[in-house]
């Protein structure tokens, strides 16, 4: 059973972060999800590696992120969307990680770069 100061952390952190964001278990258990995935019907206690096609899941860094307890990417198209993938872990959980993809649901091309 995962800690539950790990849930609250997660959901403090992430929970109105734009894109989804999934905290998941080296098993592949999704142990929580950000208001983003709740609202496409994902919810923890399903494995991540569930979701879509198996296709889908072959650019996984999960293992190499807890392998070295370093954040790994994958930048590319997903959907055909230009996505940045992220699998972090999570410091103190060594079998804990954050996933998420940066442009899932916003396509952040269509805004202008902030201005300095």
């Amino acid at each position: 059973m995962t800690d539950a100061k790990v849930i609250e952390a997660f959901q403090m952190m992430w929970g109105n972060f734009p894109d989804p964001v999934m905290l998941v278990h080296k098993s592949r258990e999704i142990l929580a999800v950000n208001a983003s995935y709740n609202k496409l019907g994902v919810v923890p206690g399903i494995k991540c590696s569930s979701m879509g096609t198996p296709e889908r899941h072959k650019r996984c860094l999960a293992n190499k992120a807890l392998a070295s307890q370093q954040a790994a990417f994958f930048k590319g198209e997903v959907n055909g969307k230009s996505v940045i993938g992220f699998w972090i872990p999570v410091v103190g959980y060594p079998d804990i990680y954050v996933h998420f993809g940066v442009g899932m649901m916003i396509d952040y091309d269509q805004y202008p770069a902030a201005v300095k």
